[in-house]
């Protein structure tokens, strides 16, 4: 089940987040846009890792209950 998203920036600060990661974040950040952030695998793709507001780089979990 899951609880909602946390959000880490660059400088250590947390995000607790409810549905929408990117609107949330826009709002409490005082920002009207934002870029999507890339994680590099290792097998060559990347895949969409959280966001880039302003100047935080923002990295989007989900947060699942644990049983």
């Amino acid at each position: 089940m899951k609880l909602g998203y946390l959000g880490i920036d660059q400088y250590g600060n947390n995000y607790h987040l409810d549905k929408y990661p990117r609107k949330e974040l826009m709002e409490y950040l005082g920002y009207k846009s934002a870029q999507k952030m890339y994680t590099d695998l290792k097998d060559g793709g990347s895949r969409h890792s959280g966001y880039v507001i302003g100047p935080h780089w923002i990295r989007v979990l989900e947060v699942h209950s644990w049983h």
